[in-house]
């Protein structure tokens, strides 16, 4: 009879993993690569992410690592864009290829567009513009149009995502500037750099390392991969636990596993967080309902997350201008006076991290 762990246990431990209970003193780019990658849709959400994580944690740290690349912004896991070590990128995205398939069939706006067309031709006329130059998917969907005449460039550009590793290089995503999302081949980017093959059952095991315990269905929503039970079943030295709802949930050996009852403090994640998207059953760190109003939001938007005792509690925004900057908190719910506190502490720490000039406040909205 497997050991069971509520969801309190369960959430505690994934906290743990994310660095959410304490900050943890490693360095950007050791912490990406524990975390196989931040969702970096939003070009500067994963400085939030690292912010909420790592203690003393400045933003030229990691502009430096994006500019040195040492990271690379890359569509890998559910086919959007995330910020990884140069290390994984090629490994990651060879294990990915399969979600860029299915979209090439299944996409509502290209799949059409592409049918009949020489796929093979299409990437290799891409990988020879995006050797020599990084561009836009603007400017790459109208040169593979001269080549593919008839075929709109958009599908064209669309089509070159999905059938290479594209990396989008700076200055987007570097802190304090601004830049269209301009990519070339990785390995134009990275050049001889190595990248060792990643096999999915040694991704397996990095998962649960850091968005575990958890279920084989977990992994597959943070994947976007399908069909992994053979591979969990396989892998050996995995634990195995009945989850609080009668999921069967697996785990690493070494990984932590705190005392349920482990204080969890307030924390501020960035918008489009994967410790909020990388479950099937997200009640790890959010009740139903506040699931319901955090997801509730046009255009696919997650905002900023409150976590109060491990749970999101709420939203947060941050506007800065070159006279005064205002980090506004949400709460879904009345905060107790010390959980309100501490959470206008963060904000404060926020405010020191972006840099934004006095004057500066942090609101708490009250909840209604």
């Amino acid at each position: 009879m497997s050991d069971v762990l509520t969801m309190r246990a369960v959430n505690r431990a994934t906290l743990a993993r994310q660095h959410l209970l304490e900050r943890s003193s490693m360095d950007a780019v050791d912490a990406i690569a524990h975390l196989v990658g931040l969702q970096a849709q939003a070009p500067f959400a994963p400085y939030y992410g690292l912010w909420s994580r790592l203690d003393g944690f400045a933003s030229s740290e990691l502009s430096a690592a994006i500019v040195d690349r040492r990271v690379v912004r890359v569509v890998l896991m559910r086919g959007t864009v995330h910020l990884v070590v140069a290390a994984d990128c090629l490994g990651l995205r060879a294990l990915m290829q399969p979600i860029m398939n299915r979209d090439l069939r299944t996409n509502s706006l290209h799949a059409r567009e592409l049918v009949g067309l020489d796929l093979g031709a299409v990437a290799a006329a891409a990988i020879e513009l995006l050797s020599a130059a990084a561009l836009t998917p603007k400017e790459l969907g109208s040169l593979l149009a001269d080549r593919f005449p008839g075929v709109a460039p958009a599908s064209l550009a669309h089509a070159a995502r999905d059938l290479l590793p594209l990396v989008q290089v700076p200055p987007r995503a570097v802190w304090g500037s601004r830049g269209a999302a301009r990519s070339m081949t990785a390995q134009a980017w990275l050049g001889d750099l190595v990248s060792p093959v990643i096999t999915i059952d040694r991704l397996v095991e990095r998962y649960l390392a850091a968005f575990g315990p958890a279920s084989v269905k977990d992994m597959q929503t943070w994947s976007g991969l399908t069909r992994l039970r053979e591979v969990f079943e396989r892998v050996p030295g995995l634990l195995r636990f009945a989850g609080q709802h009668g999921d069967e949930l697996f785990d690493v050996a070494d990984a932590p596993r705190p005392d349920p009852d482990t204080p969890a403090p307030v924390r501020l994640l960035a918008d489009f967080d994967n410790l909020l998207l990388s479950h099937a059953d997200r009640r790890r760190v959010m009740t139903d309902e506040n699931r319901r109003r955090l997801f509730d939001v046009k255009n696919g938007i997650i905002p900023g997350a409150l976590m109060v005792d491990g749970s999101v509690a709420g939203t947060w925004s941050i506007t800065g201008t070159r006279v005064s900057s205002v980090v506004e908190i949400r709460p879904y719910d009345h905060l107790l006076p010390s959980e309100e506190a501490d959470a206008v502490a963060e904000g404060e720490r926020l405010l020191r991290l972006t840099g934004f000039p006095d004057p500066h406040e942090v609101r708490v909205r009250r909840a209604e």
